[in-house]
């Protein structure tokens, strides 16, 4: 495969970005990987080069490089902690106007590069970012035919761009992964989800007795079984609609 990390020009500076495809066969169709709140670290980029492995073009964008950071490295597992307090405000930093107008600048470099397929492309979020994937394709809906949430966070809120009603803008599909454990989306919000999402395609699937961070592979929620299955659904909801 082909990788790179790259500075992309944006309207608030340069994001520093994991780029990944295969190196045969393209242009390669395109995804769009809004990382979790811990930060670009390894454990993404092999996420990514997973995707890469089944012939798409993964763009890893750090979101947080207006505060000038990267990665955060090792964080523990107590919320008092210098580095969980960073991350937490390092997250409350972002908002979903931010994110897409970083979106916009990462379409422009994505459409200038000849090993990106042009044509429909996919999002997927997990965490914090599941809020940015389902905006994603529905503030741009003629170039995201596909948007998933894993353990996202804010899902149903009272905002305009909360992601149950921006999903009604999406022209493609979507999907919401939902764990049993989960206390930033506690599970009695997920029949009032599925029922906002009413005429949309969309499936909001249930993840019984695991917890938020299930498939990340280097976290202690880390469910083998569920985390294989996310990848099953992602890569179907990708060949459905790329």
């Amino acid at each position: 495969m082909i990788e790179r990390t790259i500075d992309i020009p944006t309207k608030d500076g340069k994001t520093t970005t994991f780029i990944v495809h295969p190196e045969r066969g393209g242009p390669h169709p395109v995804i769009f990987f809004y990382m979790d709140a811990p930060a670009i670290r390894e454990e993404l980029r092999d996420m990514a080069r997973r995707f890469a492995s089944v012939g798409y073009y993964v763009v890893l964008p750090n979101l947080y490089y207006r505060k000038g950071v990267m990665e955060l490295g090792p964080l523990s597992s107590d919320p008092n902690s210098p580095g969980r307090k960073q991350m937490m405000e390092l997250m409350g930093s972002l908002t979903i106007p931010l994110i897409m107008e970083d979106t916009r600048s990462l379409l422009a470099f994505v459409d200038a590069d000849p090993a990106a397929r042009k044509g429909p492309m996919g999002a997927v979020g997990y965490c914090m970012s599941g809020q940015y994937a389902i905006n994603a394709a529905a503030q741009f809906p003629d170039r995201f035919t596909a948007a998933a949430s894993i353990y996202g966070v804010m899902l149903i809120t009272e905002a305009a761009d909360s992601p149950h009603k921006m999903a009604h803008r999406v022209r493609g599909e979507v999907y919401f992964a939902c764990a049993e454990v989960d206390r930033w989306m506690p599970v009695e919000n997920i029949a009032p989800l599925r029922e906002s999402l009413k005429g949309v395609k969309a499936e909001v699937e249930f993840y019984p007795k695991v917890e938020h961070g299930f498939a990340f592979p280097q976290r202690p929620a880390y469910n083998k079984d569920a985390a294989e299955r996310h990848w099953e659904r992602l890569f179907a909801l990708w060949r459905r609609n790329l």
